[in-house]
């Protein structure tokens, strides 16, 4: 098979991707139907806390009288601890333990302006290590580049009084042993998540966006989890997340809830 054939193939799926994504906001604009899964794809345990926090990827334990394998709907959740503060868009003022850093991506992802940069812009400006000086631009160039290639004007909000809201379920946590830093301090988080759309009549998404996945690493810093990309090359991949997968639960898969 030639580069030629395979790199024409790409063109033409990204073509038609592009398509019906386009197809999409047309129907936003004019007629107020709306789907979230057409406007974006992603390509992509309390525990007690010593001075070095411990390794992030245990699960949760499970429930009393749970039999048979365990799998993430059978063990408890985990519950994410509340934040203390909100500034620039994002809470903050999440606890140093694997709990708190799973909590810290939980809440970003789900405030996150994923279609609008400016405020996207001041969110990741809030929450990215300023060792990672090209996260914000890269992220923030992401999304002009998907609003252009939507029809839409590069730098923006949401059109046409469409809301999105994202609903994390499930996260898979990890202790990433970064070069120099103590066990514990560098943490990568898959999330797995649903997004739906609202519409300006408060019309239905008929085709939301079901079990996504997205990750990120994060690194306790200066009191606080920060995100970064300073080790792309440490990153580890999960199995696929479902509900009642054993395989699921013993790659470290749980469930989460927020507290009340």
């Amino acid at each position: 098979m030639s580069v030629d054939s395979s790199n024409g193939r790409k063109a033409r799926k990204a073509r038609l991707v592009l398509a019906v994504i386009v197809v999409a906001v047309a129907a936003l604009l004019v007629a107020g139907g709306f789907t979230a899964a057409t406007l974006m794809r992603d390509d992509a345990k309390e525990m007690p806390q010593p001075e070095a926090r411990p390794s992030a990827s245990e699960p949760a334990p499970a429930s009393p009288g749970a039999g048979g394998l365990m799998t993430p709907d059978k063990g408890k959740k985990t519950e994410l601890p509340k934040p203390t503060g909100h500034k620039d868009g994002v809470s903050t003022g999440f606890p140093g333990s694997p709990r708190g850093g799973i909590s810290a991506v939980v809440y970003f992802w789900e405030e996150y302006a994923w279609l609008d940069d400016e405020k996207a812009h001041q969110q990741l400006n809030a929450v990215v290590s300023k060792d990672s000086p090209g996260f914000v631009d890269k992220r923030v160039s992401g999304i002009r580049t998907m609003r252009e290639g939507i029809g839409l004007p590069p730098s923006g909000g949401i059109p046409a009084d469409i809301t999105f809201t994202t609903a994390v379920h499930a996260a898979r946590a990890t202790t990433v042993k970064a070069p120099g830093l103590p066990v514990g301090d560098v943490m990568q988080v898959w999330l797995s998540y649903d997004r739906f759309a609202t519409g300006p009549k408060g019309g239905r998404d008929e085709n939301p966006l079901r079990g996504e996945t997205v990750d990120f690493v994060v690194k306790w810093q200066n009191g606080a989890w920060k995100f970064t990309d300073e080790f792309e090359a440490l990153r580890s991949f999960p199995v696929a997340y479902e509900p009642t997968s054993p395989f699921a639960w013993k790659d470290g898969w749980v469930q989460v809830r927020h507290a009340h």
